[in-house]
């Protein structure tokens, strides 16, 4: 069973066991960890609020759990509320229920809010404390590593968990073709340019200062010899380099601004959609909205400047 639902919710709880195969069958369906992670902290919170046999769940416990989320916000609410629905009805293909409870309770409506892209003058700030484009010989390997995947996330516009699963085997390097296999949301590939040559140098002093020519890209331990560094762990490093650099950045946000970036350079919807690997492009048109608004507080900021010379 998986130890997080063991500890929390303890091995005999009537949901324990039904939410553990839930989340098995999320990974052998090619869920993303993070997805899993999420689907599973929201249905241990549910599972502690409705204790009894999956069987006897009806839409009244759900809307009693849901009420209890209203000081959250919309986006919250909303995807506590898909964890739920998506559970039960994994539980009604399994005929673990006979009707979904769901069917019967309310979509929860959230706006769809701007992204926040960090400066590139904030970024570059973090990334300079983590270490320079030019290390040093004696530069710790960890600090190396660090460096080159939050500016992996950076230039490539990633999500800070898709770098945290990059393998050796995703990056091709070859002179003038230099790309990298990105691996997504809902088991979605898809292959970005390499196309910051001082990224790119930085990328092979990494990977010769490792010595790694296969398995994960960023590992855990500072000897190489780890797994996978987790998403968690890059997260709290970037906090705290964060810290250090006395900026406030959320690892998303490195996402983001690489998306602004680009629109702000002209770069078409479509192509910048297949970058990041949006599945919809009015998820990519939100950061061509957050240039108009932009450009719209330019020009209400030059009009003002204009007003007090007229006066």
């Amino acid at each position: 069973m998986d130890p997080v639902i063991a500890e929390q919710l303890g091995r005999s709880h009537p949901l324990a066991a039904h939410l553990d195969d839930f989340l098995t069958d999320l990974a052998n369906a090619g869920r993303s960890t993070h997805t899993r992670r999420a689907y599973r902290g929201d249905l241990i919170a549910f599972a502690a609020h409705h204790g009894d046999d999956l069987a006897e769940l009806t839409a009244t416990p759900i809307r009693a759990f849901l009420a209890g989320l209203a000081e959250l916000s919309p986006a919250s609410r909303k995807r506590k509320r898909a964890a739920v629905a998506s559970f039960t009805k994994w539980a009604v293909r399994h005929d673990l229920l006979q009707a979904n409870p769901m069917d019967r309770i309310d979509t929860v409506k959230a706006p769809k809010n701007l992204p926040r892209p960090a400066s590139a003058a904030d970024v570059a700030r973090v990334l300079a404390v983590i270490c320079s484009r030019r290390p040093r010989k004696e530069a710790p390997l960890d600090r190396l590593r660090d460096r080159v995947l939050f500016e992996t996330a950076y230039v490539c516009g990633a999500r800070a968990a898709e770098v945290c699963g990059l393998h050796v085997e995703d990056l091709d390097l070859r002179l003038d073709d230099e790309h990298v296999r990105i691996c997504g949301k809902g088991g979605s590939v898809r292959t970005v340019l390499l196309d910051d040559r001082g990224y790119v140098a930085l990328l092979k002093l990494y990977l010769a200062r490792a010595g790694y020519t296969a398995g994960p890209l960023f590992r855990a331990s500072i000897n190489g010899r780890g797994g996978s560094l987790s998403y968690d762990a890059a997260h709290h490093r970037w906090q705290g380099y964060c810290a250090q650099a006395g900026v406030e950045i959320d690892i998303h946000q490195l996402r983001h601004a690489h998306a602004t970036e680009l629109i702000n350079a002209g770069v078409s919807i479509e192509a910048v959609r297949r970058r990041l690997g949006h599945a919809s492009t009015e998820t990519t048109q939100l950061y061509a909205l957050l240039d108009d608004k932009v450009a719209d507080a330019e020009i209400r900021a030059a009009r003002r400047r204009r007003e007090r010379t007229a006066r």
